[in-house]
Parts: structure tokens; C-alpha cells; sequence
């Protein structure tokens, strides 16, 4: 069992699924990792519904905004950071080359949050903790263990978290499709990666994008109960260095992956 009460500055600490069937995600997610949904909220919450795992906060969902319905942006999984100070980093975002999309806003006694976009274009939230500290469990089956940044444009992307957040870069090398994975500065511990979106696996109209990894004891069985339950399967169960992955979409259309890591590699 992985379970944390905070999360430090700088780390992926929650994601929530913006969705066109709420009903439909929720039953979806409920019997592909186990989860079990709360109580939908209220108009003061826009309907937002959060997953637990043994009683802990893994994940949510909420019905999508009628303006990004409008626009056709479909249906789709949020990072989330945290930071110790969300109005002072959101100020330096634009100064360093990225698009601040949402300017920090409370999330009712929850915290405070905006969202943003780096010089790729890839959105991501930030978050400042208040009453919810974000995941409860992290990295073990069901729970989200991996975050991933997909761009054309790495170098970029890395220098501005570089300056935003104080990240480090090591970069993985050519070998490895010139991966590269995201450290807290002076810390040895990965807490995000990079990829280059290279090749002709990255379709032109695909934008860059923040990927969800979930943790699951059996790749090849989720990926097959995920299709029984009218989801799709984008990429097979693969082998890859950390382990055996697969990215699977639900029946809304929201792109996620699940990854059977290599135990040495799940850490708290």
C-alpha cells in the first residue's frame, strides 16, 4: 500500500476526467480498477464526482463545460501539480513563454487551482492545497502512478518547468526515443516524464497532451476488460523498459494508459 496525506511542490499530485456521460465514466471506471464513486456533488461543484480506493481519493470526474462541448474538445484526463503558491507561479507563466488558460480561482474549502499551458501547448493544473491534498493513494494498483508530458517540442517544454518549478531534466537519450523524465532539483527521484512526439505514431492533428498512467497488477486483462466494457485499445499491451504498458480510451473517447511497473521502480 502506497498511501500519502500531502504532496510536495512540484509533484503530479491528482487527475480528474472531464467527460461528456458522467454516468457512463463512472460505471466504466468502477469496473475496470475497483473504485468506488462518492456522491455526486451539487451545482456548487458542477457535478464533480470522486473515486475512491479503500476509502482514499485516487480520482474524479466531471460532466463536461458547455463551452468545451461548443468548441469539440473531447472528452479528456487533467494533471494536476501542486505548488506551494498558486497565484505567484501562475504569474511568472506567461513571462516564461506559456499560456495561462485559467487564472487561479478557490475550489470552494477544496483549494485554490489554475490551468495553464507550456510553450507546446500541452494544458496542465496547477494546484495549492487546501482542505484536499490531492491523491491518497498513489502508485499501486487502481491509482495513478505516472505522469507523462507528449510534445514536439521538448526542449522547450523542459526549460520552462525548468524555471517554473525548479525541475530538473535527465534526459534519457536517442536509444530510449529521447525520453526524457522530470526531477525536483537536486533530487534523484522521477516524478514526470517526456515525450518527444516523433514519428509517424504522433498523427499531425494529435496536440501535445499530459498523459494519466494507472498502476495494474495484469496490463493484458484490464486492456481486454476495458474493450468488454465498450472502451477502446489504442496502443496493445507492450513491453517497454519500466514495464508492460497499454493506452486505452473509454466510451467517451478519454485517452489514459495502465502500466505494470517493475516493482523496483514504485516508489512513494
Amino acid at each position: 500500500m502506497t498511501e500519502v496525506e500531502s504532496h510536495v511542490h512540484g509533484t503530479p499530485s491528482w487527475c480528474d476526467l472531464s467527460t461528456t456521460d458522467l454516468d457512463g465514466a463512472v460505471a466504466f471506471y468502477t469496473a475496470l480498477f475497483g473504485w468506488e464513486a462518492g456522491e455526486t456533488g451539487g451545482p456548487e461543484t458542477g457535478g464533480y464526482t470522486m473515486f475512491f480506493l479503500r476509502g482514499l481519493p485516487v480520482a474524479a470526474a466531471a460532466p463536461q463545460m458547455a463551452q468545451q462541448a461548443e468548441q469539440g474538445i473531447p472528452p479528456a484526463w487533467t494533471t494536476y501539480i501542486t505548488v506551494d503558491d498558486v497565484d505567484a507561479t501562475a504569474a511568472r507563466v506567461e513571462s516564461l513563454g506559456g499560456t495561462l488558460l485559467a487564472p487561479p480561482f478557490d475550489v470552494l474549502e477544496f483549494g485554490r487551482m489554475c490551468v495553464l499551458a507550456d510553450p507546446s501547448g500541452a494544458p496542465v493544473a496547477l494546484w495549492q492545497a487546501k482542505s484536499h491534498a490531492g491523491a491518497g493513494v498513489v502508485n499501486e494498483p487502481g491509482a495513478m502512478c505516472w505522469n507523462e508530458l507528449a510534445t514536439r517540442d521538448p526542449d522547450a517544454a523542459g526549460a520552462f518547468f525548468g524555471e517554473l518549478l525548479g525541475w530538473d531534466v535527465d534526459r534519457k537519450g536517442p536509444e530510449l526515443a529521447d525520453y526524457r523524465e522530470f526531477r525536483r532539483a537536486g533530487e534523484q527521484r522521477s516524478i514526470a516524464g517526456c515525450m518527444p512526439m516523433v514519428g509517424e505514431m504522433w498523427p499531425d492533428w494529435l496536440p501535445a497532451h499530459w498523459m494519466v498512467y494507472f498502476a495494474v497488477d495484469d496490463v493484458d486483462a484490464t486492456a481486454a476488460r476495458a474493450a468488454e466494457l465498450g472502451g477502446t485499445v489504442s496502443v496493445p499491451p507492450t513491453d517497454i523498459e519500466p514495464g508492460r504498458f497499454a493506452v486505452l480510451g473509454d466510451p467517451q473517447g478519454a485517452v489514459f494508459s495502465v502500466i505494470a511497473m517493475k516493482p523496483e521502480l514504485l516508489g512513494g
